[in-house]
């Protein structure tokens, strides 16, 4: 009988590496993030996609009190011609207060990305307790993400981010990402960099950095201890995107712990009745 030890347990991060207990396509996923740290995907329900848009076009309009300034269709990108950014802020609270009364927002965002979170992350899992909206106008630098990683704040490198658009991002309506590889890289070499600001750095590595390309309609999934950010929106249209994170129920939690950041969504009931396990006492 082969007999393995723990160091040749652990040697699982090779793209090129098939599992025989995975599909092709779980393979072809797996392979990518672990090359690239991120993966763009297909959404499989656009009704669903739908829904999630429509009630928050109308609770925008709700908040707003016009009716026919925009179609839903013109809506999302146009909302800057509507309020100001010094009105921003405060429509964003109040827009998360009303779609956090909506149940289900999370379930429905979860079922959204739900294929390849299962093939990255798994299927027991534990979802952030807030659905993120991030609302970004053209020419605001109000709401700017400089570049980090989010573990370097506490977060577990065991997460990853469901980013979902509501509208096309390209260019600087998107973000951008310091892939896998050279993430590490910086890491790995940190001390060169570690006297230098944000932009500092960002200038430095600007060459490498990947601006995601992602449509309405797809998703992106991508581990938050790599390098990413956001600039200074450039283009005509306003950025809206939905972010969560998703992490292994069982997995380390870092500063951001269950019950407090994440709730537990898909608890099987073997893990529950260990859970509640209670050893005899003689």
């Amino acid at each position: 009988m082969a007999v393995f030890s723990s160091s040749e347990c652990l040697k699982v991060d090779s793209p090129s590496r098939e599992n025989p207990f995975l599909t092709s396509e779980e393979n072809e996923a797996s392979a990518q993030f672990l090359r690239d740290g991120y993966i763009v995907f297909p959404l499989e329900n656009d009704s669903l996609l739908n829904a999630v848009k429509k009630n928050l076009y109308q609770a925008g309009i709700e908040l707003i009190g016009n009716q026919s300034k925009y179609s839903e269709a013109d809506f999302f990108d146009r909302i800057h011609k509507i309020i100001s950014v010094s009105e921003l802020n405060d429509f964003r609270v109040k827009l998360i207060a009303l779609m956090a009364q909506d149940k289900s927002l999370r379930p429905n965002i979860y079922s959204l990305g739900k294929k390849y979170i299962h093939w990255l992350v798994g299927n027991e899992l534990a979802m952030q307790r807030n659905c993120n909206l991030s609302i970004q106008f053209p020419g605001d630098d109000s709401s700017l993400l400089p570049l980090h990683s989010d573990v370097w704040s506490g977060n577990s490198p065991y997460e990853i981010v469901f980013w979902l658009p509501l509208v096309n991002c390209y260019q600087t309506k998107s973000m951008f990402i310091l892939p896998r590889a050279e993430s590490e890289e910086v890491f790995r070499n940190f001390k060169q960099y570690s006297h230098l600001t944000a932009e500092d750095l960002f200038n430095k590595i600007t060459d490498k950095l990947v601006w995601l390309e992602v449509n309405c309609g797809q998703g992106v999934i991508f581990s938050h201890s790599l390098l990413h950010g956001n600039r200074v929106n450039e283009e005509s249209e306003t950025r809206w995107t939905f972010n969560v994170r998703f992490k292994s129920l069982l997995s380390p939690y870092g500063t951001k712990e269950l019950g407090e950041s994440f709730l537990p969504i898909t608890m099987r009931p073997v893990t529950k009745i260990g859970y509640n396990y209670i050893k005899p006492e003689c």
